[in-house]
């Protein structure tokens, strides 16, 4: 099979058109034939030495491993394990493989038991790549805010691939929205549903003197302080960047002042499904639409992380595979 890989670390030109071997699925895994992917801002860094789906370890030892990267992807299952009971041949899916990777390539073999799930009916495979980790992030930490209608929410990197869901999920809750990023993306912050906007470069929230009830931050480059001194009391603030060395001070402070800090974190199956269930109706039900700025191939992979690289895009960049 055809797949985009990387044998040293280094800038998205590390990506090679490679043929590797097309994985076969386990008793409890699934064979699924990768539709689209998309491009994240993450780096191409140290080749690890698991056997995960997206690493293959070279015959002779003295040459390194070849690292398929990606983690979220839409595809069609084409194969199942002998001990599947969850899904079957032909079901259109979307999966996040995680520290697997291996999204970058025409195949890939994934458990049941992980982030899995039916595709909704009325987006197309590259839109279903949008879902993995901008949507399913975007409401596992909105949900958990408990955001009553009225509020006033402000999210930060509103136009990015999280942001793009979190502002229409926060309007879904009937929140008071305000969408932070740069200048080329207001109005189609605006479109999403945002009563307000606030271009970065011109203005620091976080200087300013108004006041939410929660804050949804993407980037986390401002301070604890001066947020907490932008949350009203009894506020919320939900950060998809944590820091393991700065957690138990954000609760600290947050306990202090009669706030709140929900960060990111790994959550149970159950709790994956019962989000994703969530957020499938709002999709199904024409609430919550994907943002796609641009398409590469999968050939281009290199050129579609230059692209976000840049900072230009809005909400996803999609590669598309087959």
């Amino acid at each position: 099979m055809k797949a985009m890989a990387y044998s040293n670390p280094g800038t998205p030109e590390v990506l090679q058109l490679r043929e590797v071997a097309r994985p076969e699925p386990k008793d409890h895994e699934v064979l699924i034939k990768i539709h689209a992917t998309t491009a994240m801002a993450t780096g191409f860094g140290a080749v690890g030495r698991s056997n995960g789906s997206g690493v293959f370890r070279s015959s002779r030892a003295s040459r390194p491993a070849i690292v398929i990267p990606g983690q979220d992807l839409a595809g069609e299952i084409e194969a199942v394990g002998r001990k599947v009971t969850q899904f079957k041949t032909g079901d259109q899916v979307i999966a996040w493989s995680g520290l697997r990777l291996g999204a970058y390539a025409e195949y890939i073999c994934l458990s049941e038991r992980g982030t899995l799930f039916t595709k909704p009916a009325n987006m197309t495979y590259k839109e279903a790549a949008t879902l993995p980790v901008g949507g399913l992030d975007a409401v596992y930490l909105l949900r958990r805010a408990n955001i009553q209608r009225g509020e006033r929410v402000l999210v930060n990197g509103a136009g990015g691939s999280m942001g793009t869901y979190a502002v229409q999920v926060a309007k879904h809750f009937g929140a008071e929205v305000t969408g932070v990023d740069s200048v080329a993306k207001l109005d189609m912050l605006r479109s999403l549903g945002a009563d307000h906007v606030i271009d970065y470069t011109r203005e620091d929230f976080a200087q300013s003197s108004k006041t939410y009830d929660v804050i949804f931050d993407v980037i986390g480059k401002n301070s604890l302080a001066s947020i907490m001194n932008r949350l009203n009391l009894h506020g919320r603030y939900l950060t998809a960047v944590p820091q393991m060395s700065q957690i138990i001070r954000w609760q600290w402070s947050a306990w202090r002042s009669g706030r709140k800090v929900i960060f990111w974190m790994p959550r149970t199956a159950s709790r994956q499904a019962e989000d994703f269930a969530f957020l499938k109706v709002l999709i199904e039900a024409g609430r919550v639409k994907a943002i796609i700025d641009k398409c590469f191939s999968l050939e281009q992979a290199a050129e579609a992380h230059r692209y976000v690289e840049s900072g230009c895009k809005k909400g996803h960049v999609v590669i598309s595979v087959a």
